[in-house]
């Protein structure tokens, strides 16, 4: 422990001690987003050179293709770019329940005991991040699938119809910044799979990323388009997350002494 009492990280120095959730904080939407898709294990790396690579990989992407789906019309509008962002959010999310139980499955299965049992715990927290974004995306269909929104609803048919508006109201509000720090975060850190080992975000970006760029190929997301410009967005994208999966894990293994082979055991 440092002095201020700082959890001390032996792989790069002091990382502030993760701030728990109290009853006053539930109320921040960022705060509570931060502590469910944010990695939190003590002992974990946490470089900010990779993290602030991380995230110029995800705002580069994102820019790139909003500015196709702009310049070649496969959007009218920003609206239009925002449900498309969300179309291909919603298909990643599919992807990844289908690739991180297999893959995660995959990796404490090849890990020898002790290190297997001691993955099988902290693949929860993981796990979770995933579960609380589908849940939160969900939400609001939800809602208006249980038949408490309706466009023919009285809303002022009762006191009690007016609370559940504002309090439906008042969730919306606080479930927007959530989703939206919650998405981003989880772009970055993968759901948060660093907390089950410093290697599988970057292996499993990478696996994710060529999942989503060949469904888009077999969908035909950008054929009304230039050929180069499909071939730079589908290719493009793929070859910079491994390039920057294989920088990541190459900063693991001579900064930090950590490989996949070493988490195994083998």
């Amino acid at each position: 422990m440092s002095g201020g009492g700082t959890p001390w990280n032996p792989y790069g120095g002091g990382r502030p001690a993760v701030r728990r959730l109290t009853f006053g904080r539930l109320f921040n939407p960022i705060a509570v987003a931060r502590a469910v898709f944010t990695p939190s294990r003590p002992d974990r790396v946490d470089d900010p050179v990779v993290r602030r690579a991380q995230i110029f990989r995800t705002v580069v992407g994102l820019a790139a293709v909003t500015w196709m789906l702009l310049s070649y019309g496969l959007a009218p509008d920003a609206d239009a770019v925002r449900d498309d962002r969300f179309d291909q959010i919603r298909t990643s999310l599919i992807a990844l329940a289908i690739t991180f139980p297999v893959a995660v499955t995959v990796f404490i299965a090849a890990a020898r005991p002790p290190n297997r049992r001691l993955f099988l715990r902290r693949a929860g927290k993981p796990a979770g991040a995933l579960l609380a974004l589908f849940v939160t995306l969900a939400a609001p269909r939800l809602v208006v699938g249980l038949g408490y929104v309706d466009e023919n609803t009285d809303w002022t048919a009762s006191a009690g119809r007016v609370l559940l508006l504002f309090a439906i109201g008042a969730f919306l509000l606080w479930l927007a910044p959530f989703a939206l720090y919650g998405i981003v975060q989880s772009l970055v850190h993968v759901f948060r799979t660093a907390d089950l080992h410093e290697t599988v975000p970057p292996l499993l970006a990478t696996l994710l990323v060529w999942e989503v760029a060949l469904f888009d190929v077999f969908r035909g997301a950008y054929d009304t388009v230039p050929f180069a410009v499909p071939m730079v967005l589908t290719l493009g994208g793929p070859l910079s997350v491994t390039a920057l999966a294989l920088w990541e894990l190459r900063r693991l293994r001579t900064r930090y002494g950590i490989t996949l082979r070493g988490a195994l055991l083998r």
